[in-house]
């Protein structure tokens, strides 16, 4: 057998190594700047949820684009503070008297009496939590002094991860459009139809998502609050609330919420209890089987196992945005590979048939 030798021009070297610095120089800046970035997804999302209440004003009252967006962010602060004047001060109560009753619960739990005494009396969890604070009580007693300055830190962050959240998805609906349009120019005019139906998809896959995750997230707050009123379980606007925020992560949410409610429901009663595990059981079916189908109808098309991969992945890769931002991505990497799939279709079956061998010519009588 024969040697076969490769030979690399040294332009192909260097532009390898070119692209590979390329790439890790964005990657690099993408970490450095993983906050911003964080919070321009958060916008793309919260942009393509209200792009359709934005393109419905503008159809009924034919307002500038600019002025259709202030319009619908008034009418969102207007449900907000709705909302939040009927039930923030019952959360506020409750919140309060949750914490007030946090002292009562560990007292009981500490002298092995109440609900979770048994704790106590058979595992003996409260020596063994003083065991591990003693073992790094100095650590703890000096990381005090700076607690204040990071909870401080904290919130200024978050007033400034607010305030330009809110802005970028402002400019994102009013600027959006202008900006696939000079990506479309970008491409060759033969194939600019073909990638406006893919972009139409992916919108239509991501915007429908984040509607209707925040819908069904809703439906399931406002149902455990009535269940947890209704058998007189305490805090049940706040415990509402909970199941709501938490319901927004796929798959892994509802059943931590789950699991707080059900803590909580057990120590009021154990009849509030066994109803409060019940009812998440069979919401969590009519979830699953009824709401999301029907809300999500045909946008988002991902079976089980791509949902809880997608899910695993994000959430490895970036924490609770990365789980919520998994199946949108997923889904949009979907119609991607669906339209690639059809294009090759299409290529194939619109190329001319081969041709067969020439015919031998006939024989001379």
């Amino acid at each position: 057998m024969s040697e076969r030798i490769i030979d690399l021009r040294p332009r192909t070297v260097l532009r390898v190594l070119l692209i590979v610095l390329a790439v890790a120089a964005i990657l690099e800046v993408i970490w450095i700047a993983r906050h911003v970035v964080s919070w321009m997804i958060i916008s793309l999302f919260l942009a393509l949820a209200l792009d359709p209440l934005v393109g419905l004003i503008q159809r009924r009252t034919h307002l500038n684009r600019w002025l259709a967006i202030g319009l619908a962010y008034l009418l969102v602060l207007i449900v907000i503070v709705g909302i939040g004047w009927s039930f923030i001060p019952k959360l506020v109560d409750e919140v309060n008297g949750l914490v007030q009753a946090t002292p009562g619960y560990v007292h009981d739990l500490t002298h092995g009496r109440g609900r979770l005494g048994f704790l106590e009396r058979k595992y003996h969890v409260v020596e063994k939590v003083r065991e591990q604070v003693d073992k790094g009580g100095t650590a703890r007693i000096l990381g005090l002094s700076g607690a204040a300055i990071s909870v401080t830190k904290s919130v200024i962050s978050l007033i400034a991860a607010v305030v330009t959240i809110i802005f970028l998805t402002f400019f994102m609906l009013l600027e959006g459009g202008a900006w696939m349009e000079r990506i479309y120019g970008l491409l060759p005019e033969h194939s600019q139809p073909r990638w406006r139906a893919v972009a139409h998809d992916i919108y239509r896959t991501v915007g429908g998502y984040v509607s209707g995750n925040i819908l069904i997230s809703l439906i399931a707050g406002a149902s455990i609050t009535v269940v947890l009123l209704v058998v007189g379980v305490p805090y049940a606007v706040a415990l509402g609330l909970l199941v709501a925020v938490l319901d927004l992560i796929p798959l892994a949410g509802a059943t931590v919420a789950g699991i707080v409610v059900a803590i909580v429901a057990f120590l009021h009663s154990i009849p509030a209890g066994i109803v409060a595990v019940t009812f998440f059981i069979v919401y969590q079916q009519v979830e699953n089987h009824v709401l999301q189908p029907v809300i999500y109808g045909r946008t988002v098309q991902l079976s089980p196992l791509a949902v809880l991969v997608s899910v695993l992945v994000g959430a490895e890769l970036a924490g609770i945005l990365g789980a919520l931002a998994a199946i949108p991505v997923a889904g949009a990497i979907q119609v991607i590979l669906r339209d690639q799939l059809a294009h090759r279709r299409r290529s194939a079956i619109e190329l001319p048939p081969a041709s067969g061998p020439p015919e031998p010519p006939p024989a001379l009588e």
